[in-house]
């Protein structure tokens, strides 16, 4: 216990007084409260430009509806839309289009609408960028409400204040929890997907660290002076442990400081008479986030481990580590999944199993709080893995550590496993 202890703190003192921990404490915080920053800024910034348009009306009935229904104001108080060109029941489709698509390339226009004589057919719009939802929106319910209208003319009902008739409702989203109501606003979106980030880029990160910790001995031959004092599996379990202390010390310090910034926030808040409100983050939530961290990290820097105990040089390392990063991946590609519908059965099983636990669980709890027992379980489970991993790990880093030149092939892994 005494050499596991002294690996682990050589390992931890190293690495915590370089200027790489220094500077990673400092800028990445500083670096993700920027990024969050300027997406809140591009996110609520209004366009300012007004969107030019043509209108082909082949059935002559709604492009003048559609030019009334286009009352939306931009922040700088011009109009969003302005419909600078309408050719009604044109005797030549293509031609229209022709000239109005050319007007589009030249820059004169921003776009424009082919309304067909059908109007239960398909109404196109031509533009230059169709991802822009923020304009798709908005015109879309102007056609509709013009649309409508024409069908209640063409039944003989006549509605002369369309615009209280087809305004929207507001709804109101209200989010129910075991222990109250709170309005939601998107926070839950926010902190599940900050979660999710926080989870992947730490276990990645600190498990590449565990990896190279490694590698770093292997190549300037201090493993071979280790393993005559040390058993193997003393300084694997060393350096495990003297990494998890870093990843915590860095994690205690950001906590720290965003707990303080917090306060100071709320003090402020308070004393300017307009309190915070509608963020909440559950202490159950962080302490099952820490769970799961701290479980997920000993499994899958046991994985990185092995692969660098395996490998003799950087290269090799990073083409044979995509067996440990893929899960991790994978966890982030379907997260959109759990986020969706936390209680399907597709949920359940993919944050039980594992090597996905770690990130979709914790997903889940701050989405949906499951029932404990698949919290239980899941745990249980990824404590399995986690000795599992670890036996297996141990076995390839005892015989790899002191294996130089070619990479392994698989068969080769499994018969290090068998050897005694």
């Amino acid at each position: 216990m005494r050499k596991i202890w002294l690996i682990v703190k050589r390992e931890y003192l190293t690495r915590v007084k370089t200027k790489g921990f220094v500077i990673g404490t400092i800028v990445v915080p500083l670096i993700g409260v920027g990024f969050a920053l300027m997406t809140a800024f591009l996110s609520a910034r209004q366009p300012t430009q007004t969107f030019r348009m043509g209108i082909v009306d082949q059935s002559g009935e709604l492009a003048a509806s559609i030019r009334g229904s286009m009352s939306a104001k931009l922040a700088n108080g011009e109009p969003e839309f302005s419909v600078l060109q309408t050719v009604s029941r044109p005797p030549s489709l293509s031609a229209a289009e022709d000239q109005l698509r050319e007007q589009v390339n030249s820059g004169a226009l921003d776009g424009y609408l082919v309304i067909p004589a059908d109007l239960d057919a398909t109404i196109e719009l031509h533009m230059r960028n169709p991802d822009n939802l923020r304009l798709i929106a908005p015109l879309t319910g102007a056609i509709n409400q013009a649309l409508v209208m024409a069908r209640l003319q063409a039944r003989g009902i006549r509605v002369s204040d369309a615009g209280d008739i087809f305004q929207s409702a507001n709804l109101k989203l209200i989010k129910v929890t075991r222990t109250g109501e709170s309005v939601e606003r998107g926070q839950t979106v926010g902190i599940s997907i900050a979660l999710v980030m926080l989870l992947y880029v730490a276990l990645l990160m600190y498990g590449i660290i565990t990896m190279r910790s490694v590698l770093e001995e292997k190549t300037t031959r201090t493993m071979e002076t280790l393993i005559s004092t040390v058993r193997p599996f003393q300084l694997l379990a060393g350096k495990i442990l003297g990494v998890a202390g870093v990843a915590f010390t860095q994690f205690l310090i950001w906590m720290t400081a965003l707990a303080l910034v917090f306060t100071y926030g709320a003090f402020l808040s308070a004393m300017s008479g307009v309190p915070i409100s509608g963020v909440h983050i559950p202490v159950s939530l962080l302490v099952y986030a820490l769970i799961f961290f701290v479980l997920g990290y000993f499994m899958y820097a046991s994985f990185y481990a092995a692969i660098g105990s395996a490998c003799s040089n950087e290269q090799d390392a990073q083409q044979l580590q995509w067996p440990a990063t893929l899960p991790l991946v994978f966890s982030v590609v379907i997260f959109g999944v759990v986020l969706s519908d936390p209680s399907s059965h597709a949920s359940i099983v993919l944050s039980e199993i594992p090597l996905f636990a770690p990130i979709l669980m914790t997903l889940r709890i701050s989405v949906q709080t499951p029932p404990f027992w698949q919290i239980a379980l899941s745990i249980a489970l990824l404590l399995a893995a986690i000795v599992g991993v670890v036996w297996v790990s141990a076995h390839v880093y005892r015989v790899g550590v002191l294996m130089y030149g070619k990479r392994p092939n698989l068969p080769e892994l499994l018969r290090w496993l068998r050897y005694s």
